[in-house]
């Protein structure tokens, strides 16, 4: 399996990097973080996930530097938190989790403060339960007693909420945080003054109300819902922690001298001898040298059966060894081995954004300040309407209830939670998204565009026939044949050995005179015997004729677009094999599948129309394209696309890759060569057509979920606002109460994340 890491250069003038932001707390803080990014000389293009709370930044190393940037983010009221250069994802990702953890602790303490206290004073709010006290010590005692329950709750509970929006207001920016400070802080200073100066607001014909158990219960229930994203947010990238979590923190290394020794997964060096026992992790990529085993690769591809390894085959760290023992020379460490590269790939995809965030980003740019206006004019509409004696009480708890109900967290979150699940859940079934905007690409295609060889078919050949003449034992041929072509290096005859040794049961004689003629086949001398191994024409120089029955089962292969090689022993014919490159076990019913899914399947390849049209036959394509040459291939797609078809190509060589770049959508097996890996938008580690169902079917269901997201999350702000603002008050006289506002606010954040964690149980 090979693998291809994603560049971190973009080109030799420009640099990526990526920064861990602290301090957002909606979407609106990522947009200014990002407009702040943009804006710095040198930076070509900066994007801000909140989500994730990262930003990718591509700059020009030359015109500015990590401290610019840096700068930048703090310019913007936020803060950059550091990296150790040399820890490793693992641990980079364990740290980040504890960091997660104590802050989940330090805003659960002060919920639980606020809760208390908002509990204490809505009790306390109720005179008709409170007679006595009342009676002692006077209503407004009673709201000295209000004001010093509700302190704590701002000014400790709080207390980021009015110091973020400070920041806010100093870098001329309005966010979350801003609308939460000015809602809660109009109504505690309104509840102030009226505890402090009841008599003015009485003589101004205005009752002295308080507002204490709204402010308190806003902020209550706004950490409320804070808690439960951050712990939703923390399940979002389940999938990136078990596969940081895979990795072997230990190696038994293999001394010169024999010793075997444990040693730390840092301490292991390219060409190192490592051993392997059974039921162990492999530590790290490389080769197998000596012994034999059954390795679970499920981590990499999603397929839960284990694949037999011996000498020559790759394994790759963080696999499981099942069966039995072997030593592996180590060839990649550290930051180069598969799953490194796995996780680079998974992190940049859930860093990136998809297209369709491009209206929620517009609408969040200016959705806060937009509010502020709209919370203003609803104050002064009701304040100029209401009736003397009601009309503060009422447009200021309009004014409230709109700053809260307002707040665009879900907005923020609509889409990169989903992609986040999305492109994790493909990770864990091998499917691997380069980037969001592939995922939203792969979602339209309309039409699936296969290549033949190694995509629907192994791309090596395989023995599909095999016929001896009338009285010659097939498994003594069997074993002459394997002696002869074991010295040969021909596919074909890798293919035939393969045969030979799953079926024979006579010992392997041995090989004396063996002489390989190019392009015919190969002769030697097995056991006294004269043995012959080739095509028709490598026959007739040996002169050795062809009897009539093998003759008529030549040409019934041939006619198939089979290759036909025949053996001849003592100048006698006796045998004859037919080679095709087989068509994976996996293909006709995943191709079912994707036809199933309304998606019309052709195949092109560049072998002759015999091969394309049995091929296709076998598999159930209706439309297949045969002698296609790889500039033919990109031609193809392009015809595809002027009939006004949205093409998915699915790929694996070299020849693939014009066609695999001009497609919307492109699918690379990971078995594939480089080549192919880099111009493909999905890597697929699976090598059979399964994963291409599974890449389709979750482009479409993560599509699906972030349209449901946006809905809920444009249609709370369009029904939420105008019924905050008072607008079924005259008629109906229903009126929303701040506190349930933020109930609301609090419950759409968590609906959009729950329905963003729907996706950790698709199905495909």
């Amino acid at each position: 399996m090979r693998w291809s890491p994603m560049p971190s250069v973009i080109s030799p003038a420009t640099q990526t990097t990526t920064l861990d932001i602290e301090g957002m707390s909606c979407a609106a803080c990522a947009a200014a973080v990002e407009k702040s990014l943009s804006r710095t000389p040198g930076v070509q293009a900066a994007r801000v996930n909140y989500a994730t709370e990262k930003a990718s930044v591509t700059y020009a190393p030359s015109q500015t530097s990590p401290a610019d940037l840096r700068a930048a983010v703090e310019n913007a009221g936020y803060a950059v938190a550091a990296r150790a250069p040399d820890i490793s994802p693992a641990d980079r990702q364990a740290a980040i989790d504890r960091q997660k953890a104590a802050d989940y602790q330090a805003l659960r303490q002060r919920f639980g403060v606020a809760a208390a206290l908002a509990l204490s004073i809505m009790t306390l709010s109720m005179p008709m339960l409170w007679p006595a006290l009342l009676h002692a010590a006077g209503l407004y005692s009673v709201n000295y007693i209000l004001l010093m329950l509700t302190c704590p709750v701002l000014f400790y509970s709080g207390r980021e909420f009015y110091v973020s929006a400070w920041q806010s207001f100093r870098h001329r920016s309005a966010t979350m945080d801003t609308l939460v400070a000015v809602g809660t802080g109009a109504a505690f200073l309104y509840s102030v003054a009226a505890t402090i100066l009841p008599g003015f607001f009485e003589q101004h014909g205005v009752p002295p109300e308080v507002y204490y158990d709204t402010t308190a219960t806003i902020i209550a229930l706004i950490l409320l819902g804070k808690l439960l994203e951050l712990r939703a947010k923390t399940r979002t990238s389940a999938a990136m922690r078990a596969l940081l979590s895979l990795q072997a923190r230990t190696a038994r290394l293999v001394r010169p001298d024999g010793q075997e020794t444990d040693v730390p997964i840092e301490a292991v060096l390219p060409g190192d001898l490592v051993a392997v026992r059974p039921g162990e992790k492999i530590a790290t990529d490389g080769v197998v040298e000596t012994g034999r085993s059954a390795v679970d690769e499920a981590m990499l591809t999603g397929e839960s059966l284990p694949v037999e390894k011996q000498p020559g085959d790759a394994v790759f760290g963080a696999t499981l060894n099942k069966a039995g023992a072997f030593r592996f020379r180590v060839h990649k460490v550290g930051a180069d081995t598969l799953l490194a590269q796995i996780v680079r790939l998974v992190e940049d995809a859930q860093g990136s954004r998809a297209p369709i965030q491009r209206l929620a980003d517009k609408v969040s740019a200016v959705f806060v300040p937009t509010v502020v206006i709209i919370a203003i004019l609803t104050f002064v509409l009701w304040f100029d309407l209401s009736p003397v004696a009601t009309r503060l009480p009422l447009a200021l708890v309009s004014f409230v209830a709109v700053l809260i109900i307002a707040c665009p967290c879900a907005l923020g979150l609509a889409t990169p939670t989903a992609i986040m699940v999305g492109t994790g859940k493909g990770a864990e079934h091998g499917v691997l998204f380069r980037s969001a905007e592939a995922l939203e690409r792969t979602y339209k295609a309309d039409t699936i565009l296969l290549d033949k060889t190694g995509t629907i078919t192994r791309g090596e050949p395989a023995v599909t026939d095999f016929s001896t003449a009338a009285g010659y034992p097939a498994a003594e041929l069997l074993a002459l044949v394997a002696a002869v072509e074991r010295q040969s290096e021909h596919p074909l005859a890798e293919a035939i050995v393969r045969y030979a040794a799953a079926r024979q049961g006579a010992p392997v004689p041995a090989v004396t005179e063996f002489r390989a003629v190019p392009g015919q086949g190969a002769l030697a001398r097995v056991a006294s015997q004269a043995v012959v191994i080739g095509n028709r024409q490598l026959l007739a120089t040996a002169a050795i004729v062809l009897p009539a029955e093998l003759a008529q089962q030549a040409e019934e292969l041939l006619a198939q677009a089979k290759t036909v090689l025949y053996v001849a022993v003592a100048g006698r014919a006796v045998a004859l094999f037919g080679l095709a490159d087989t068509v994976r076990d996996t293909s006709a019913a995943a191709i079912r599948h994707l036809q199933q899914l309304g998606l019309e399947v052709i195949m092109m390849t560049g072998d002759n129309p015999q091969t394309a049209a049995r091929v296709a036959a076998q598999v159930g394509i209706r439309r297949y394209v045969a002698e296609v040459m790889p500039a033919g291939k990109a031609a193809l797609v392009k015809q595809l696309q002027a009939e006004g078809r949205t093409v998915a190509m699915v790929g694996d060589g070299i020849n693939d890759a014009p066609a695999l770049a001009q497609a919307d959508s492109s699918l690379a097996m990971g078995t594939g060569t480089d080549v192919a890996i880099e111009a493909a938008g999905i890597t697929l580690m699976r090598n059979d057509l399964q994963s291409v169902v599974t890449a389709i079917s979750l482009s479409r269901q993560t599509m699906r979920t972030i349209r449901q997201n946006l809905f809920f999350a444009f249609i709370y702000n369009l029904l939420g606002i105008p019924v905050a603002a008072g607008l079924l008050y005259p008629v109906f006289g229903v009126r929303l109460s701040p506190m349930l506002a933020a109930g609301a606010m609090a419950l759409s954040s968590v609906s959009v994340l729950t329905n963003s964690l729907r996706l950790r149980r698709a199905r495909f």
